[in-house]
């Protein structure tokens, strides 16, 4: 089940014997994270045990938002909506970046008060966030056909393509100086008097004072290796691509269960958002009194179900040697199928919505597994365990528009410069600590 097309990335060839920190994950965090170090004057390298985007960062909708998120991420989502708008400029090569805005509808009256209620979380953010409805909501949605009431809109709000932003960044930070290798999975951490001193690589060993684990959906397995505990499960989202189609929407629309983005090669990314599958693993036993919150806010969305990744799973080794072969090299890329069912539903939405989508064609589809926690906000965080071990990840579908501004903050906590914004939310120790925690709808 082949992934979405991604462009050719030339990775270095020589192991670094040492460098200040090294980033674990070639996705838009780890790739934004490595930018940032390199553009400050730090020795890093990224190793990434499959291709730049292999996973998700490829995957996702493509759509760059400060709406409808959980307000404890609008800090960090307004100053990455700040850096997408220079990312072009900065990495030099084209990211799809458009401030299309994106459209939130209601065709109910509790829909739209509770819209209404989100808008207030904008308030000093200068986003120009508004409800429209009549003839300025039929403008932006032009040959809408089902019922809606009115819409939110967030016109400083974009789009962008995944298969090239990461692509961008990752280039980018090779140019300012980085490492980035390609198929080389860090095996192991190593530690000197109780911090961090090294990395164990299926090719060598690096030393260096500091990792990053952006590893996505990867990052729980990798970090239990290093005795440390974060609590995450994958969902599975589906998506699929159409041919080039004119007299669609410029903006992108959350409508109903549909999910609908124009792409700039003219044709529109479509997916059913209340289609999510979650596959019964070990973990979801393991995990699941702690994600009883999230469950119990997102359930309608949530389709569980027994697939073979239960026995790949459970197969799967959860302590390893640095010499020893890991999962990561056994499994270059997670592809998974996509859900038949989430394509149909979605598709049909969709033409139903904007009946001019009746004349494309679906060129391809895919399946990516989403990191979530159970709060449904990343961990952005040094590990209080291990001096010198920063995570960032558990993005939970959120993780492409805020990547640029999350790999910024990542880099503020591993050089120690004043955070862009304050990380407390994001802290690793919330889910230890007696916080209460759980998501957040802004409403």
């Amino acid at each position: 089940m082949p992934g979405p097309r991604l462009p050719h990335f030339q990775s270095n060839l020589a192991l670094p014997k040492a460098v200040d920190a090294v980033v674990i994950g070639g996705g838009i965090i780890g790739a934004a994270t490595a930018l940032e170090l390199a553009e400050r004057g730090h020795s890093v390298l990224l190793c990434e045990k499959g291709q730049i985007a292999g996973e998700q960062s490829s995957r996702n909708w493509g759509w760059v938002r400060i709406s409808c998120r959980d307000p404890r991420e609008i800090p960090l989502m307004a100053e990455s909506l700040r850096l997408w708008e220079g990312l072009a400029a900065r990495t030099g090569q084209d990211t799809g970046f458009t401030r299309s805005g994106i459209l939130y509808t209601a065709d109910t009256a509790k829909r739209e008060a509770q819209l209404e209620r989100w808008l207030r979380n904008l308030d000093g953010w200068g986003q120009a966030a508004r409800m429209v409805r009549g003839p300025q909501l039929a403008q932006l949605m032009p040959g809408h056909q089902t019922k809606t009431r009115s819409a939110l809109l967030t016109p400083m709000d974009g789009r962008a393509e995944p298969q090239m932003a990461t692509h961008a960044i990752a280039t980018a930070a090779q140019a300012a100086g980085a490492k980035i290798m390609t198929e080389c999975a860090v095996r192991s951490v190593e530690t000197s008097a109780g911090r961090i001193s090294g990395v164990m690589t299926e090719r060598g060993r690096v030393a260096c004072s500091a990792v990053v684990v952006a590893g996505g959906a990867w990052s729980r397995l990798f970090l239990l290796n290093a005795g440390i505990s974060l609590p995450q499960l994958k969902v599975l989202n589906s998506v699929l691509r159409t041919s080039p189609v004119q007299g669609g929407p410029e903006t992108a629309v959350r409508t109903g269960n549909l999910g609908l983005r124009k792409r700039a090669d003219g044709g529109y990314t479509v997916s059913d958002a209340l289609e999510n599958m979650v596959d019964i693993v070990p973990d979801s036993f393991r995990l699941g009194w702690t994600f009883l919150p999230s469950l119990r806010h997102e359930w309608r969305a949530l389709q569980f179900r027994v697939t073979s990744r239960w026995r790949e799973e459970a197969a799967q080794a959860r302590r390893w040697q640095p010499l020893q072969t890991t999962p990561f090299e056994l499994c270059r890329v997670l592809d998974p199928a996509p859900s038949q069912k989430a394509l149909k539903s979605g598709w049909a939405a969709a033409q139903k919505a904007f009946p001019v989508l009746q004349g494309a064609d679906v060129v391809q589809s895919w399946g990516g597994l989403i990191d979530v926690t159970p709060d449904a906000i990343p961990v952005i965080s040094q590990a209080d365990e291990l001096p010198g071990l920063f995570i960032a990840t558990g993005f939970s579908g959120h993780g492409f528009g805020i990547g640029p501004a999350a790999g910024k903050l990542a880099a503020d906590l591993v050089t120690g410069d004043t955070p862009v914004v304050d990380p407390h939310d994001f802290r690793l120790s919330r889910f230890t600590d007696g916080s209460r925690y759980g998501p957040q709808s802004g409403y």
